[in-house]
């Protein structure tokens, strides 16, 4: 049995710590030095998981912790097969598991399972958010909740043995990182958005009273990294340049860090992004975005996660690329770990 990601120790974003003893054919899970659950392996082809005498009666907490253990570990793996004693009802209902055609046999489909919202989501506001067309600017989309503030996503990247989150951009304690970043020439060359602290604090103020936009941080180890600007499609400037649904986000994207450059960084905080965007409200079928034509690293970047380039297009100051990534495709090639 193939074990790409050569875990040991598996953090959550709750704080507690997962400690794993595995051979190829048995898992002993230990949850902040207790004992969480205990598993037989098997591959035939397909992981077969069974539960030790002793740990036949697992709540949905440890399930589900167990199941992110055998995908982190093995982010080929699509999906696991429980062998189970009795009806796992609250797994069944939630959708970590599915039922089979074979009595006492469910499956965990990583599709299915990285699609629910916890632990990664911080609080959201728009999951539930009951839906009333409106109109503004001209334009009819759905009304928008208010922006969530402080983190709202955390996942420990188990390639990168580091953790990636997202939080909501403080102009106060951000507004100096911003200026730098957007004052250095590799970010200007391509945002154009060069300025001093007041112009920058501006541009910010205008996209907080801005209910169809939401400025982020970042960052790597809780060390701020990127900003990134999500946005409602319908609302903006993007929406007559091809058929905007209603719950469609959009995304610019900037890292101002040197040191956190490179694909194997952009895999992680591209795909988090993606991520976040498609947990914060189950309606959002596509995440769009629209580099410039010429940025053809970002671009290289944005295909190898899964996003392709529907067409070229002009904006007033740049020819743009239209890249998409459908909810369906994201999921269904999920590589998260």
């Amino acid at each position: 049995m193939s074990i790409p990601n050569d875990l040991t120790a598996l953090a959550l974003p709750t704080g507690s710590r997962l400690v794993a003893d595995e051979t190829e054919s048995r898992l002993s899970l230990d949850l902040d030095g207790e004992p969480l659950i205990r598993l037989h392996l098997a591959s035939e082809p397909e992981l077969l998981v069974q539960l030790e005498q002793g740990f036949d009666h697992p709540d949905g907490d440890a399930l589900h912790t167990a199941c992110y253990w055998l995908f982190a570990r093995d982010p080929a793996c699509q999906r696991l097969t429980w062998q189970l004693d009795e009806v796992p009802v609250d797994a069944l209902r939630n959708g970590l598991l599915v039922a089979t055609g074979t009595s006492g046999q469910y499956r965990c489909e990583r599709t299915l399972f990285w699609q629910l919202p916890q632990p990664w989501l911080g609080q959201s506001l728009a999951s539930s958010y009951p839906q009333q067309m409106v109109i503004s600017s001209g334009k009819r989309h759905p009304l928008r909740p208010v922006k969530p503030r402080g983190e709202v996503y955390r996942r420990f990247d188990a390639r990168l043995g580091a953790w990636i989150s997202l939080r909501t951009l403080d102009i106060d304690h951000d507004l100096e990182r911003f200026n730098r970043w957007q004052n250095s020439a590799r970010v200007a060359s391509f945002w154009q958005e060069e300025g001093s602290l007041e112009q920058h604090r501006e541009y910010l103020d205008k996209l907080e009273a801005d209910p169809h936009t939401l400025t982020l941080i970042g960052c790597f180890d809780d060390q701020p990294f990127a900003y990134f600007e999500a946005y409602w499609a319908k609302e903006d400037r993007i929406a007559p340049f091809y058929e905007a649904h209603d719950y469609d986000r959009g995304i610019h994207m900037l890292v101002g860090e040197e040191h956190h450059r490179g694909p194997h960084k952009v895999a992680s905080w591209l795909s988090a992004l993606v991520h976040y965007l498609l947990l914060d409200d189950p309606r959002t079928q596509r995440v769009v975005a629209e580099p410039r034509a010429d940025n053809g690293k970002m671009i290289g970047y944005m295909q190898g996660q899964g996003f392709y380039c529907e067409k070229e297009f002009d904006f007033p100051h740049k020819r743009a690329a239209l890249m998409v990534l459908g909810r369906e495709r994201f999921f269904e090639r999920c590589e998260l770990a």
